[in-house]
């Protein structure tokens, strides 16, 4: 009689553990399709070929259901993000499209008071000076409107620095002599140094630096020098300037910021910001060291170029 009881409390044992395994591996089975499931929703959702009919909480656990409403809901957000970028990306070209004959017109027009002696000299020079900063600022909310909808895209690859620099130099010679400073543009030193870079929105984030530097510059000069480093090449913009005082430093790079010890001065306050965020867009970065009277020291930090990037 033991000897029955024990065999059948084994027995009991027995179907105990198979059916604790069943038990285990249904669960799994069930989660497993359950994954899948969601794996696969997921992927549509990434191929845009997700379709909220396709699942029902029949199928699914709670979770699973509301996994498929926020991939619905994300892709109706996706479809209206990118309905609204493209009304800003219409808007910022018609902006630009009807602006820019105006502009051209009363620069024009200031220049025939110019050729024809009309009006003060005083008054001619100041109308042509309030055009062109117009003009700057126009372009410049299009460029930062352009980027920070994503309408503007680089193209980094890879590119000689030492032409890159010399253009730059040659391009803001003029600039540095009319105010009787010194530009060096240590080209030569980048010779066969490489980076990853857009040549065109590159060149307009190191003019603004130089333009900035020469700008806030009154005795001495400007000095663009490189280094290459592991990862990064280096384009150091320095200068004999004001300087920027610590608790700007963090500021300046701010939208439509300026210091109090220039608001009087030519400019919006858009430059290096600008300058930032073309740097940003390209996996670069820059860097500021300075102190207040002892000038400024602007370092863009753009990828090495490998092989053929």
């Amino acid at each position: 009689m033991t000897e029955d009881r024990a065999i059948i409390i084994f027995i009991i044992g027995i179907l105990c553990l198979i059916l604790a395994a069943g038990i285990v591996i249904f669960d799994f089975l069930i989660r497993r399709r359950s994954l899948k499931r969601m794996y696969a929703m997921i992927q549509s959702a990434m191929d845009g070929t997700f379709q909220a009919g396709l699942y029902d909480e029949s199928l699914f656990a709670s979770v699973e259901n509301k996994l498929a409403e926020y991939i619905a809901t994300s892709q109706v957000q996706a479809v209206k993000t990118a309905e609204e970028k493209e009304k800003i990306k219409t808007l910022i070209a018609d902006i630009s499209h009807q602006t820019k004959t105006p502009l051209a017109n009363i620069l024009l027009y200031t220049e025939l008071l110019k050729e024809e002696g009309l009006g003060n000299n005083e008054n001619r020079e100041l109308l042509e000076a309030q055009a062109k900063k117009l003009d700057f600022l126009i372009q410049s909310l299009v460029k930062m409107s352009r980027l920070e909808t994503g309408i503007l895209i680089m193209h980094p690859e890879k590119n000689e620095v030492s032409a890159f620099l010399e253009e730059a130099g040659d391009q803001y010679a003029a600039l540095a002599q009319e105010k009787g400073l010194y530009l060096r543009v240590l080209w030569q030193e980048a010779e066969g140094i490489s980076a990853c870079f857009d040549p065109k929105w590159t060149q307009e984030a190191l003019g603004n630096l130089i333009d900035n530097a020469i700008k806030y510059t009154e005795t001495g000069g400007v000095t663009v020098r490189v280094k290459a480093y592991e990862l990064f090449v280096c384009i150091e913009v320095a200068d004999t300037g004001i300087g920027i005082a610590e608790e700007e430093q963090a500021k300046i790079f701010g939208r439509f910021y300026r210091s109090a010890q220039v608001a009087d001065g030519v400019g919006v306050g858009i430059g290096l910001y600008l300058t930032r965020e073309i740097l940003r867009q390209q996996s670069g970065y820059i860097k500021l060291v300075s102190a207040l009277g002892e000038g400024a020291v602007f370092s863009m930090y753009l990828p090495v170029a490998n092989g053929s990037e």
